[in-house]
């Protein structure tokens, strides 16, 4: 089959969200062809390049959401009118409002596919249903008119703003909003609706796969959004980490405005999704939860895990004397979510009880702010813990360290979890632990923090305590330091599990097992039934089961299908015997 990959700020980039679980996907499904779709968020990414691909990968396409492209549409009387009301409709959604700019408040846009929720033009709708015609009457706008670009950056759109936040029945907040306020919200919002411009969605583009997969939320999903609207291609949604929850994480110093409207956009776009979608899957239960929260669907959604390479880390796993019993080891990113402070306040008290332990630091800083947090924990650990030395003749020596991977004496991510007795984990924000789970191939013993997905991904494979709270970190950390043999239980046992659900292997076979379900219930445009209508597949869209098949149909089909189907259409009349011993 053929997969359109639809992701945003990530793969097939060097650097950015999605990078190594996409890659690896790819290569491991090596006998489906994958088309790319890729947004990418900066220059400097664009800049770094891509990863090598994998030879399945048939193509990629790219665009911008770092910079704006003009594309030169001047919209005419009647397009204007339409672009009016159908972005006024959205942002009286966004804004609570009874309406925006159409002329019949809580009715379906002029010029809107009503087919998208299934009620006639003019009939009441619902706030989903608002938003979903709003979204698909710009789409079908931007399609008329080769691109929506200028009229999202326009001043039109802003006043349309504007009118929204003032109208009768609109929340507190957006009635609030300043010009700046309403010229931040339009600005993210024509950032986030510039896929609306894209001349991605014909019968040469997504339009000739067999199913979008979009490997996150947000901007990345109006691709596929899009694709089955236009053309009936299934959508596939995936999400490590939902947008909502991450807007409200990153941007707690915006205006309330801002704030209020943007979370509103996400929320109604998420919740659009997980109603198009055929399966909607999480990285954890922690994320599955959001997405229920946003309105998705239990019967859509299952749970599947990050896959981790534990080939890179199975020697260190299988030798687990050879770490230092009086070393604690922390790896991650450095910022302020990851609680540093309260791992060297922690730290100070299990020196009291072990004097002879030692703390590793070892990640790089995450941007501007993951420097000046790091340079702060520098000037802590050095108050906390002065030069130590043996003689007045020795030189001192802090028992706190602060390391990267890919030096001397850390040359990949598995000699650090080696060099230490304890993995710990102090986090105050997590998602998906990846790290935990590193150090769990390793076959480390691990105190962490209860944040996120951390006790589902640990089980009972570790010490867990509330976050923010270095006293109790420190009595976690000083009974396994005094405790060898439990280490090794809970290191052993942390090992097997992380073996049995966190690999690679587990993750492509998951998803492998989703497209076939999802494909196995899509048309398939080129079998015809006696009517001449698609027919469904009757077995894994992969079987090949020796039949005999009647002569071809001239007829040819809308789209066309799986890219593993060759040749014209056939009339599906002789019914496909089961295989010996299957019954």
């Amino acid at each position: 089959m053929r997969i359109g990959l639809l992701t945003e700020g990530g793969y097939p980039y060097v650097s950015g969200d999605a990078r190594l679980w996409c890659d690896r996907l790819v290569r491991g499904l090596a006998q489906h062809e994958f088309d790319v779709y890729a947004f990418s968020r900066s220059e400097h990414q664009e800049d770094e390049g891509w990863v090598p691909l994998s030879p399945n990968v048939r193509r990629v396409r790219t665009a911008s959401l770092w910079m704006a492209e003009d594309d030169e549409v001047v919209l005419g009387r009647r397009a204007r009118r339409r672009f009016t009301e159908c972005f006024g409709e959205l942002a009286a959604v966004l804004c609570g409002a009874s309406g925006g700019g159409s002329s019949a408040a809580g009715k379906i846009p002029q010029g809107a596919s009503s087919a998208a929720a299934g009620l006639p033009e003019g009939a009441p709708a619902s706030e989903a249903d608002r938003f979903a015609n709003a979204l698909y009457g710009l789409a079908e706008l931007a399609r008329d008119e080769g691109g929506l670009a200028g009229a999202l950056r326009s001043e039109a759109a802003v006043r349309t703003l504007e009118r929204a936040c003032r109208a009768p029945g609109a929340h507190r907040a957006a009635r609030e909003a300043r010009v700046p306020d309403l010229l931040s919200v339009a600005a993210h919002l024509e950032r986030a609706l510039r896929p609306l411009s894209l001349d991605w969605y014909e019968d040469d583009g997504l339009g000739a796969v067999d199913l979008c997969h979009a490997a996150s939320g947000g901007t990345a999903v109006l691709p596929g959004l899009l694709a089955r609207h236009f053309t009936g291609v299934p959508l596939m949604v995936t999400e490590y980490g939902v947008r909502l929850r991450t807007h409200y994480l990153t941007a707690p110093d915006a205006p309330p405005a801002v704030r209020s409207l943007l979370a509103a956009f996400q929320g109604r776009l998420a919740a659009e999704a997980y109603g198009r979608a055929e399966v909607v899957t999480a990285g954890n239960t922690h994320a599955r939860r959001w997405q229920e929260h946003c309105g998705a669907d239990r019967e859509k959604l299952r749970t599947v895990y990050p896959g981790m390479d534990a080939r890179s880390f199975a020697e260190v796993g299988e030798s687990p004397d050879c770490a230092d019993p009086d070393t604690l080891v922390w790896v991650g990113r450095v910022e302020p979510a990851k609680d540093l402070v309260s791992l060297l306040h922690a730290f100070a008290e299990v020196r009291k009880q072990e004097p002879r332990t030692r703390l590793r630091i070892v990640g790089a800083p995450a941007g501007p702010q993951g420097a000046a947090y790091l340079g702060h924990c520098r000037t802590l650990a050095a108050q906390l813990f002065p030069d130590e030395a043996e003689g007045p003749h020795a030189a001192g020596d802090n028992p706190v360290s602060f390391e990267e991977i890919g030096g001397p004496e850390l040359p990949v991510a598995a000699d650090a979890y080696a060099s230490g007795a304890v993995t710990v984990l102090s986090s105050v924000v997590e998602g998906f632990p990846l790290g935990l789970v590193e150090a769990m191939l390793c076959g480390r013993a691990t105190v962490s923090t209860d944040v996120g997905a951390v006790v589902e991904a640990i089980g009972g494979t570790g010490l867990v305590v509330p976050p923010r709270n270095p006293r109790a970190l420190a009595e976690a950390c000083v009974a396994l330091l005094r405790d060898p043999e439990r280490r090794a239980r809970l290191g052993a046992a942390a090992r097997a599990r992380a073996l049995e659900l966190f690999t690679v292997e587990q993750n492509i076979e998951a998803f492998h097992g989703i497209y076939l379900e999802i494909v196995s219930r899509a048309p398939v445009r080129r079998v015809l039934d006696g009517a001449g209508e698609a027919l469904p597949f009757a077995v894994p869209a992969e079987a090949h089961v020796p039949v005999r098949w009647t002569a071809a149909s001239p007829s040819l089909a809308a789209r066309s299908g799986p890219g593993w189907v060759a040749g014209r259409p056939v009339r599906a009349t002789t019914s496909v015997p089961a295989p010996e011993g299957a019954r």
